[in-house]
């Protein structure tokens, strides 16, 4: 069963619509994966995911997605139900989604806020409910999607990727932005005006220990 659905704007990971909230629909409350979700629209945004179609497991469901033009159309579903007819959920929604202006959907700038889509979501999912029907099992058996060309992948591996990318992006800045005490101005005005003289003192220092030495040592001897 389709336990959830988003459909996301890909350019900014924009949730536009879900459609209906199914609480009394089984044992676990599914909203509870609502926001990874969104976390795997905000990956596809940023270009961490395929811009395509890919399968994420995450305990007893999977999230399948596809983007087109785009739009990215994803669906919670149950372990045990049928990868290919899901994506076949989600290409109706595609195809419904095009019916709109796309003009329309781009100056939406509230998460969820296209609820025209919401009653197309339901209708659909609602076809897609019974796995045994004849219009279900001939889209199962249909050779049109062939689920071994998807990539997969798993929630957790997702994530630890978006904390790699977090970490080495942390490291970058730390590199590109030294000490503030160490490239302060007034670190380089000091360093400008007094290291020549320092530099000429040291090296006299130098020379008068180079020729005293000897007739401190000629004395110590005579001694």
């Amino acid at each position: 069963m389709v336990r959830l659905t988003i459909v996301g704007r890909v350019s900014d990971g924009m949730p536009l619509a879900r459609g209906a909230r199914y609480v009394n629909e089984g044992s676990d409350d599914v909203l509870s994966y609502n926001e990874k979700g969104e976390f795997l629209l905000r990956e596809i945004s940023r270009g961490a995911l395929p811009s395509s179609r890919m399968t994420i497991f995450l305990d007893q469901y999977y999230f399948n997605y596809l983007v087109d033009n785009g739009i990215c159309f994803m669906g919670l579903c149950d372990a045990l139900y049928p990868r290919r007819l899901a994506f076949h959920y989600l290409q109706d929604l595609q195809r419904e989604f095009s019916k709109f202006d796309v003009k329309l959907t781009e100056r939406i700038i509230k998460p969820y806020s296209f609820v025209k889509f919401d009653g197309v979501i339901g209708n659909i999912r609602r076809k897609y409910i019974d796995t045994r029907t004849q219009a279900n099992i001939a889209k199962i058996n249909s050779d049109s999607f062939i689920e071994d060309n998807v990539a997969s992948e798993s929630f957790s591996q997702v994530v630890k990727q978006r904390e790699q990318f977090e970490m080495f992006e942390r490291m970058s800045k730390a590199h590109l932005h030294p000490s503030p005490i160490w490239c302060s101005k007034t670190l380089e005005v000091f360093a400008v005006k007094w290291m020549p003289l320092g530099l000429m003192v040291a090296v006299i220092f130098v020379l008068v220990t180079c020729t005293s030495l000897p007739r401190f040592f000629t004395g110590f001897h005579n001694v």
